[in-house]
């Protein structure tokens, strides 16, 4: 009887999950690019800091 080829097993485990993230990764860029509102963090930018704001 041969012998199990783990190492095998593993590469192909790993190969399955390294192709399944860039699938999510995909369609997350997809899904932002297309106009959805996402969460937002991307779209948004700090206040500029060339006009002080006044606090009379």
């Amino acid at each position: 009887m041969a012998k199990p080829n783990y190492g095998f097993d593993k590469r192909q485990r790993e190969l399955k999950k390294s192709k399944q993230q860039e699938e999510k990764r995909l369609k997350k860029l997809a899904r932002g690019s297309s106009g959805e509102s996402g969460d937002g963090s991307d779209e948004q930018q700090p206040p500029s800091s060339d006009t002080p704001e006044q606090t009379s």
